[in-house]
């Protein structure tokens, strides 16, 4: 006997677009250059310390290598998404992984977002407010088309849910 879906904690089933690996590695390489830049004011200014520098600077490559290579590939391995009749499904994460389910009864709002970064790539954030504690579902990186497909969506199927949302 299978329960049905809206009573367990399915694998939603939609990844982010693919360009969402090229968001998260530019993101995290403006950290990076952060690091960097601060690393050569430190050399330019202070001559005495270059094993401390050398050392910092295999440190920020380290970061480099993973924050621009190998978490990207990892967040996307992770992150998955799903709009149902009955509710969006999220798991997102690297290290700490979160997976949420939001009734459709319980939605308040649905809206786009979109940074610098994303309007460059072409992307968007839907994000979905609910009566819930935990706060706002946020469905990251999705193709400009498909976010706006999906909050065409969820406006819909919350229209036909015309619950008090709380």
């Amino acid at each position: 006997m299978s329960l049905p879906r809206s009573t367990i904690l399915a694998e939603p089933a939609w990844r982010p677009s693919s360009k969402a690996k090229l968001l998260w590695a530019l993101e995290n390489a403006i950290g990076v250059l952060v690091l960097c830049a601060g690393l050569v004011v430190w050399a330019v200014l202070d001559a005495q310390h270059r094993g401390w520098q050398a050392l910092a600077g295999l440190a920020v490559l380290v970061l480099a290598v993973l924050g621009v290579v190998i978490v990207p590939l990892w967040r996307f391995a992770v992150h998955r998404w799903e709009v149902t009749d009955e509710a969006v499904y999220t798991r997102v994460g690297w290290l700490d992984q979160e997976s949420r389910v939001a009734p459709i009864s319980r939605v308040q709002t649905v809206d786009t977002e979109r940074g610098p970064l994303e309007r460059i790539l072409g992307l968007a954030t839907v994000t979905v407010t609910t009566a819930s504690s935990a706060g706002a579902v946020k469905i990251g990186a999705l193709d400009l088309p498909v976010a706006e497909q999906t909050v065409t969506r969820l406006a819909g199927i919350a229209a036909q849910h015309r619950g008090d949302a709380t």
